[in-house]
């Protein structure tokens, strides 16, 4: 499977005008796919010409098969997503996060279930326009109900596993569970990663907090200062191993350059 990476850590060359340059550094080290943020993302605004994006891509040989959209253009601006995503080459639809209402790591179960068919809504409507809609894990998602289990879980359960597939981020494990243990109990749902070296012993992190546009504050997933790929205490050929059979279809390294740059050596290793 080709090795993949989000642009988010690295969007400040995007709004510097470097994406060409970014992909390049990408290509040279080993990762052959991308999965972009919108243009609605203030630092990708200079992609919003889906077929200039697409040539970009084309002449560095990386493909897109998926793009994190914000919650605002799913709900308000969905011709323009599936058109978008169509020119940029993707298959997948994806968001950060449902950004239902949640407060120092509390929610409701009605918020959760407004937030489940809102998004099984747009499932629908990206399904219509011949691609797959999945969710990535952040601040609600990581978020508790009134009995104190866990939102993530819930939505599971209130997704329409027909239009709706999850992406699982691997730095929200420690709040969420053992993903090994997602990809067997529910084959075929989980068919996206992000990828971040994890210490399963490190101190537990701490409640959620949203910032500005529901974003995660203190880094993608809270889970504490990352590490690279391979460099952790994670058994990658035994997770990898269950997301293959659980249908996996792309995943991304999503850290820092220097991170980055480990983790894909690493994966250049890693037979499964």
């Amino acid at each position: 499977m080709p090795i993949g990476s989000q642009v988010y850590p690295h969007s400040a060359r995007i709004k510097a005008g470097d994406f060409a340059g970014l992909l390049k550094d990408m290509k040279d080290i080993g990762i052959e796919q991308i999965e972009l943020d919108s243009p609605d993302y203030p630092n990708c605004v200079s992609l919003a010409d889906g077929k200039d994006t697409k040539k970009i891509m084309d002449d560095h040989g990386i493909r897109c098969p998926s793009v994190h959209f914000t919650m605002k253009e799913l709900r308000t601006q969905m011709p323009h997503v599936i058109e978008w995503a169509h020119e940029v080459g993707a298959v997948h639809v994806s968001t950060a996060t449902l950004a239902g209402k949640s407060e120092a790591g509390k929610t409701t179960q009605d918020e959760v279930k407004r937030a489940a068919d809102e998004f099984n809504q747009i499932g629908v409507a990206v399904a219509k326009g011949g691609m797959k809609t999945t969710l990535h894990d952040e601040i609600f998602e990581m978020a508790k109900v009134e009995d104190g289990s866990l939102v993530y879980t819930h939505l599971i359960d209130l997704l329409d596993p027909k239009t709706v597939f999850f992406q699982f981020q691997m730095s929200s494990m420690r709040v969420v569970g053992d993903p090994i243990m997602y990809f067997n109990k529910y084959p075929g749902r989980f068919i996206s990663m992000h990828l971040q070296g994890v210490d399963v012993n490190a101190p537990p992190p701490p409640p959620p907090v949203a910032g500005a546009g529901g974003r995660a504050v203190g880094g993608r997933g809270r889970g504490g200062p990352q590490l690279a790929v391979g460099h952790d205490t994670l058994d990658w050929k035994a997770i990898f191993t269950a997301a293959k059979k659980g249908g996996l279809e792309n995943y991304f390294v999503e850290q820092s350059w220097d991170l980055t740059v480990q983790s894909v050596a690493y994966l250049k290793t890693l037979n499964v």
